[in-house]
């Protein structure tokens, strides 16, 4: 008999009980990473935490974490207590004690959209000189393609001794992690599954359908694993491009874009029009394509266009604060403006959206003064992050001469207009860039209105 390269038994793995049995470190307590501990915990295995930022492996040790608060902090707390979560900052102790080795770090991006695989080649070298036979690594993380067999197989190897489809196995589920994404939209998620030997994909398989609701689709390879996900990211990204596209349109033709979204979703029509910032929140992963074209010296246009177009948005927001400002017969410099919201995901304690920070510094370099708020985090978190406040909304809100909505929080859909129209510095402006404001409303009020595809403005 062959020997098998892998030690979880899918027999173990789909009886709840037997689960405890096997123990799972996650590698990267960052967003996928925190995600994926809550899942496995959840499904009854043992979890252990690591990751190379120790302030960040404190911060999980006591419960906490800087991702979707409101849903994994208690999820964590839970497990916790229970014992059958640890956070740990010995890299090496964590590996030798686990069963199967999670790895979530993700890919960075520079601002021009470079791709870089530092932290995940790092933390495989970490993985590698601790893995033992028996192991199987899940890679979470999504990458580019070629990715899995060439750099993360080869430097696992490497450092470990041990061969992929002898000593240990090797798979690959990648996670999307959306701009607003819950945890309850992750369970309910499909999860593609590829690994390198038919052994480690039956075993990675069982786990996965473990953490998922959904469906678990296996790839006939790792490569198209890779390619597939990489094209879904690529097809969102065309999918806004069009909607930032024809919402434009709208708006020069006074048209309201949300309404002919309202219309087409309720006709049943196959054809769906996606409406996002993507400026405020560009995926990192949107890039690896565009580095795939760039090697093979191959001229994809629609998807290098498409994110040329999504870059742009951002340039389009500073159009709309400037334009509304005028209409107000104000000019953008010294004029007072707040942020509001800045959550990545609605209704929650979330990740900052990421650029938030672009979009402060760029007002300020305008002669700006921005204030920012958010219901979620509190006015010392957003002062200890470099964001100016205030203590609340009405004293974030007041003498301003602009506002503008970055996220849909519920509590911006009651903003009450009649008494923020007497707070701040009429004539002022709201700039909507989620839909959560009547138009109408905010008009009859005295406000100048401007969102994205909201090309109902009277003003």
């Amino acid at each position: 008999m062959s020997p098998q390269p892998v030690n979880v038994k899918p027999e173990d793995v789909n009886i709840t009980e037997q689960r405890g049995r096997y123990t799972v470190s996650i590698v990267s307590c960052e967003r996928a990473g925190i995600i994926h501990a809550c899942l496995f915990a959840e499904a009854g295995f043992k979890v252990l935490c690591t990751d190379m930022n120790r302030n960040l492996i404190s911060y999980v040790a006591k419960g906490k974490s800087p991702f979707l608060k409101s849903e994994v902090e208690p999820i964590l707390k839970k497990y916790l207590k229970k014992g059958f979560l640890k956070a740990m900052n010995d890299v090496e102790s964590t590996i030798t004690q686990s069963d199967i080795v999670v790895i979530a770090t993700p890919i960075k991006t520079d601002e021009k959209g470079n791709v870089s695989y530092a932290n995940v080649e790092k933390a495989c070298k970490r993985v590698g000189s601790n893995l033992h036979r028996g192991s199987l690594v899940i890679v979470v993380s999504v990458v580019g393609i070629g990715i899995i067999e060439g750099l993360i197989k080869e430097t696992l190897e490497n450092t470990s001794g041990l061969k992929v489809g002898v000593d240990f196995g090797l798979a690959y589920s990648p996670l999307l992690t959306g701009v607003e994404q819950t945890l309850e939209d992750v369970k309910n998620r499909k999860r593609i599954i590829a690994a390198t030997d038919k052994t480690s994909l039956k075993k990675a398989s069982a786990i996965i359908k473990t953490i998922t609701k959904n469906d678990v689709v296996e790839a006939e390879n790792v490569k198209t694993a890779e390619a597939a996900t990489i094209f879904q990211i690529a097809q969102q990204d065309v999918g806004i491009a069009l909607a930032n596209e024809l919402a434009l349109f709208c708006e020069k033709k006074g048209i309201d874009y949300p309404q002919v979204q309202r219309l087409i979703e309720a006709s049943k029509s196959d054809i769906s029009l996606l409406s996002r910032l993507s400026s405020l929140s560009p995926p990192r992963e949107a890039y690896l394509l565009l580095e795939e074209v760039e090697n093979l010296g191959v001229k994809l246009r629609i998807p290098v266009v498409a994110r040329e177009l999504n870059e742009e948005m951002f340039k389009r927001v500073i159009s709309l604060i400037r334009e509304a400002l005028k209409t107000c017969g104000k000019p953008l410099r010294r004029a007072k403006i707040s942020l509001l919201g800045i959550s990545q995901t609605p209704n929650t304690k979330d990740s900052i959206k990421p650029l938030t920070k672009k979009l402060v510094r760029t007002l300020e370099r305008k002669g700006v003064k921005v204030r920012v708020y958010d219901p979620y985090f509190s006015s010392h978190e957003l002062t200890e992050m470099g964001y100016p406040t205030k203590k609340n909304l009405t004293e974030n809100m007041e003498g301003a001469d602009c506002i503008v909505i970055m996220t849909s929080h519920e509590r911006f859909k009651r903003l009450n207009l009649k008494r923020l129209k007497v707070i701040m510095k009429k004539p002022a402006a709201i700039i909507d860039l989620v839909g959560v404001v009547e138009p109408n409303k905010a008009e009859v009020e005295g406000f100048t209105y401007r969102g994205l595809g909201r090309g109902v403005k009277k003003r």
